[in-house]
């Protein structure tokens, strides 16, 4: 048995193209989405997370720009920056890169952005809407990215069990709230892991939908999934690979070539949930206009 591939890259084309239809929609008004970015300091997977976002963004007709600070930055400059394009009536998002250099703290810094322009979701209001389940804040764009992979990729979620192997505040905490909301694309038993769990195997193999976001290259295997699941692969890392010309090579948290043999859908990396995460992102944008004009 070889796992049908969840196409990131096709469902975001599907989403882009809603998105740009509401763009449309806008511009006949007289109003074009703009989203900032801001970047402090030269990290190159930063530099290069934001150009591909802002490809994206002016592909769908959205005014994007990065401002780019030096890794020097004091919170005082960053936060004054922030606050100029919160009261800016053209900016309708605004995007901090992560990571953010040490000396900044990254609380203060979410916090300062708009709750109505925190197009990524990360602003205390947003995550406390979330909480409670209040639909008019923002959603963090990678774990609303998931659900719409499972919803396009026709995935059952009700009564399912699904276990997300990584507790961040970006994806896993945020991710388990979603799939355990009474709605559809959602109704799931969630069970909440991460680095310290004990005989993690048994429990992820118990999984009907099991999602990866620990942050640990190809730490998911085979012997961890239960055959037929939906293996959603969240992670990012960096192997060093001499024979790659830039001297390294990028893979998820999950083993994919082990796991496409036992699971019965499976995300790539890349081309699964990055793809969709932009996507969000510029849906939220739009969004974020339309209810700033009203």
């Amino acid at each position: 048995m070889s796992a049908r591939i969840l196409d990131g890259e096709a469902f975001a084309a599907r989403t882009h193209r809603e998105t740009a239809g509401r763009v449309e929609q806008l511009k006949s008004r007289g109003i074009t989405p703009g989203l900032v970015f801001i970047r402090v300091g030269e990290d190159p997977a930063s530099r290069a997370y934001v150009s591909r976002k802002e490809k994206r963004a002016q592909e769908v007709g959205i005014a994007s720009r990065t401002l780019v600070l030096p890794e020097t930055t004091p919170l005082a400059a960053l936060l004054k920056e922030i606050d100029a394009l919160n009261a800016d009536p053209k900016v309708h998002g605004i995007l901090i890169q992560a990571p953010l250099p040490s000396t900044l703290p990254n609380d203060v810094v979410y916090a300062r952005v708009s709750p109505a322009k925190d197009v990524d979701g990360f602003h205390p209001l947003n995550f406390g809407k979330l909480l409670l389940g209040d639909p008019s804040g923002f959603l963090p764009c990678t774990p609303a990215g998931i659900l719409e992979i499972l919803r396009l990729g026709e995935i059952p979620t009700a009564g399912q069990h699904a276990v997300i192997v990584g507790r961040g505040q970006i994806v896993g905490r945020p991710l388990a709230l979603l799939l355990a909301r009474k709605a559809p694309g959602a109704d799931c038993t969630v069970t909440l892991a991460h680095s310290r769990t004990v005989n993690l195997p048994s429990l992820t193999r118990q999984a009907d939908i099991l999602i990866g976001a620990l942050g640990r290259p190809l730490f998911l295997k085979k012997d961890h999934v239960k055959p037929g699941a939906t293996v959603i692969d969240v992670g990012v890392n960096r192997l060093t690979d001499p024979a790659n010309p830039r001297g390294y090579r990028l893979v998820g948290d999950v083993d994919f070539d082990s796991v496409k043999s036992v699971a019965g859908s499976i995300t790539p990396n890349p081309g699964g949930v990055g793809p969709m995460t932009i996507a969000l992102l510029l849906s939220n944008t739009v969004r974020a206009a339309e209810d700033l004009s009203r």
